[in-house]
């Protein structure tokens, strides 16, 4: 995972993408026992330019004339399937904004906050969404005095009531 931190801070530094963060499962990892994944999730602030459907063709051009391929919806970076996600609502735009800077294998890389984290889980809603949200809670990962301003600040309290059966126990 070093060599592909290490790409995707090549691309920050030519400004193919304004800043991004490690989100999903990967994320959760940093703050919660180990889970399974496959991917390396990464939201990007783009510059956007032209059509929204054609958004990340700089990032597939960039990368391409590096060597590495696309495979389905995953560019494979130094043996990691990576997928690419540009900030798409407000939540995740605030995500990547205050995502907090971490070393890694002595490689600086962002990652999203656990508040970040478990309101993009509730908003998606899926229901290994639902589970990571207990194990957030479970683990003590998340302070709820961070938490709620977030849910508050992007239309997800009501939401948060309505489903919190799900992930309290």
């Amino acid at each position: 995972m070093k060599e592909t931190l290490k790409v995707l801070n090549g691309m920050l530094k030519a400004g193919i993408v304004h800043r991004y963060a490690i989100g999903g499962a990967v994320a959760a990892i940093y703050y919660l026992e180990p889970i399974d994944t496959v991917d390396l999730d990464i939201f990007v602030q783009l510059e956007v330019s032209g059509s929204e459907l054609s958004i990340l063709d700089p990032l597939y051009e960039y990368l391409c004339a590096r060597g590495y391929r696309a495979r389905g919806e995953f560019v494979e970076i130094e043996g990691m399937p990576v997928q690419f996600l540009p900030v798409f609502n407000p939540l995740t735009e605030e995500a990547v904004a205050k995502a907090q800077p971490i070393k890694y294998a002595r490689v600086t890389t962002f990652i999203m906050r656990p508040e970040h984290l478990v309101a993009i889980m509730l908003d998606t809603g899926r229901a290994k969404d639902y589970l990571r949200i207990a194990m957030f809670l479970e683990q003590r990962a998340v302070n709820l005095r961070s938490l709620m301003p977030v849910l508050r600040r992007h239309g997800l309290a009501e939401k948060w009531k309505e489903k919190e059966y799900r992930f309290k126990r």
